[in-house]
């Protein structure tokens, strides 16, 4: 049982991530700090002394924190996507606790950070670019930290469900798409916690305040071939592993948004869907450690990993 400091601290951050939330989908704002400066790496084979910062880029915001388990390796490798309504107001230390957890079940884990709205470069195409660039450069990462890259898997919160499905899904765009890359890293598996999966929904269902279309600048009626490219549910199938995990309770990103996508994801033929509902979850329990839904939620995530 956690002592009442804990939960006290754990129900004044929920408190401010959902105020904030709202506030948010209203605008977005500057960066709320200046990115930490970079952790030392830890050696090879044995526990990390703390996350590596590492760049996948030159921005500021094109960073990572790696995290290896015990152990040679070579590891797998789960990569952390946080939300947030792609807004500036929010950073990859939301997913500083999830990432020590599934480090510890013995994943390597890349935390990373993008430009979002608020940001220059942020938005439509420079999220969805920084998210591919973080991915593959752990082709460039393996050898050093001995990450098996056969063994991938996306895992994205809320905004941040919508890119981890995205990159899974980014192969399947044009050669010549941009957004796609020259030689995208394949995905073994996606987890989407409470993921906003269909952005024209999203738009039409209030989420984060239409963000989706802030993100993309415009409307799916304005900007239609930016859905097209950008919308998990308009790349289906995939054709890759993907585990959603929704809590019942989820008064932000609402329930449907997961079973309209797996719906669709269906009847386009996807093989290898599931979807986790946790009764009594919300939007927060699903990457909280310390709430008393994160065994149902780790198990479902750490279950991309095994074979079918």
């Amino acid at each position: 049982m956690r002592s009442p400091r804990p939960c006290l601290r754990d129900a004044r951050r929920r408190v401010g991530l959902v105020v904030s939330l709202v506030l948010l989908a209203g605008c977005a704002g500057p960066e709320a700090s200046k990115p930490p400066e970079p952790a030392a790496s830890s050696g090879a084979g044995g526990p990390p002394t703390g996350p590596a910062r590492l760049s996948y880029g030159p921005d500021p915001s094109q960073i990572g924190d790696l995290r290896l388990p015990n152990g040679e390796g070579p590891h797998p490798v789960m990569v952390i996507l946080h939300g947030g309504c792609w807004s500036s107001g929010y950073g990859k230390d939301l997913m500083d606790g999830m990432s020590e957890s599934l480090t510890k079940a013995g994943f390597a884990t890349w935390n990373v950070e993008y430009r979002r709205l608020g940001h220059a470069g942020g938005g439509y195409p420079g999220t969805l670019t920084d998210v591919g660039l973080a991915v593959d450069a752990l082709r460039e990462l393996a050898p050093t930290h001995h990450l098996d890259t056969t063994k991938v898997y996306t895992v994205g919160h809320s905004a941040g469900g919508h890119l981890a499905v995205w990159v899974a899904a980014r192969p399947r765009l044009a050669m010549e798409n941009p957004l796609r890359g020259a030689d995208p890293l394949p995905v073994a598996g996606v987890v989407a916690l409470a993921g906003i999966l269909d952005l024209a929904e999203s738009v039409d269902l209030g989420v984060c305040g239409g963000a989706a279309a802030k993100l993309l600048g415009g409307s799916p009626s304005d900007v239609p071939a930016r859905y097209a490219e950008a919308s998990p549910r308009a790349l289906l199938p995939l054709g890759v592993r993907q585990i959603l995990v929704h809590g019942a309770d989820d008064s932000i990103v609402p329930l449907v948004t997961s079973s309209h996508y797996q719906d669709a994801a269906k009847v386009a033929g996807e093989k290898n869907i599931t979807l986790k509902v946790v009764e009594g979850g919300d939007h927060f329990d699903m990457i909280e450690p310390s709430s008393t839904k994160w065994a149902d939620v780790s198990q479902a995530i750490v279950g991309v990993a095994a074979l079918p």
